[in-house]
């Protein structure tokens, strides 16, 4: 049986709510918390082929929106109501899910904001951090920056990145990782840019790298699980 996405209203605060979107299949074994990218809400084709193909392979999901995307606007919320979302968004996955290990994460942005708020105060509940394309810095202006809080992250970490992401320089990702010590594991996907997306001229398709993605995915969950036993 397919599972199928139901929605959920999270609480943030008393002066903020927002939806999100909890699918969880038959004898689920984990479920990944996550966040949209700063230009693409929730429902994006990509959100949903990440709950699809996860709900497959056993994982659930709760996908949701930040405020600003909720209330349609382009401007993205500060770090600290960006922080206080994630923290709702793992929280009410807690509370519906308490049997299931979490993990939490998403695209860029979302990733990014869910490091934040994980390196600011542990999120108690979660195991580890899976980011669909950190953006370790904007496109063309190569720095590491970004990522100085990752180091007071003390949880696994899954960085799974496009060798032709723009906006995470290889030559300081892997070095960055290095760093990090055995709390960063890096897969990378060749020819994939930020979105995933492989050029035709490569002869894959993107739906081949969204299989091996998931499948990185999943296999990740699945050991850092085992690990923690």
């Amino acid at each position: 049986m397919k599972a199928t996405a139901q929605p959920v209203t999270i609480a943030i605060d008393d002066a903020h709510r927002v939806s999100g979107l909890l699918q969880v299949p038959p004898e689920a074994h984990a479920c990944y918390v996550m966040a949209h990218g700063a230009g693409a809400g929730m429902a994006h084709p990509f959100m949903a082929s990440i709950a699809n193909g996860l709900a497959e392979r056993g994982i659930a999901t709760l996908r949701y929106q930040f405020p600003y995307m909720e209330q349609r606007s382009k401007r993205p919320d500060t770090p600290k109501l960006a922080q206080a979302t994630v923290r709702a968004a793992v929280a009410e996955a807690s509370r519906r899910m308490r049997e299931l290990p979490l993990f939490a994460g998403g695209k860029s942005f979302g990733g990014r904001m869910t490091s934040q708020a994980q390196a600011g105060a542990p999120l108690a509940v979660v195991r580890g951090l899976v980011f669909l394309g950190f953006p370790l810095h904007p496109a063309g202006k190569p720095s590491d920056e970004r990522a100085k809080h990752l180091f007071d992250v003390r949880i696994p970490m899954l960085f799974l990145q496009g060798t032709r992401d723009q906006l995470a320089d290889l030559n300081l990702l892997r070095p960055l990782a290095g760093r990090l010590g055995a709390r960063a594991t890096v897969k990378l996907f060749e020819d994939a840019d930020h979105s995933f997306h492989v050029p035709a001229r490569t002869g894959r398709k993107d739906s081949e790298v969204m299989n091996e993605l998931l499948d990185a995915l999943a296999g990740w969950i699945e050991m850092t699980i085992l690990e923690a036993e």
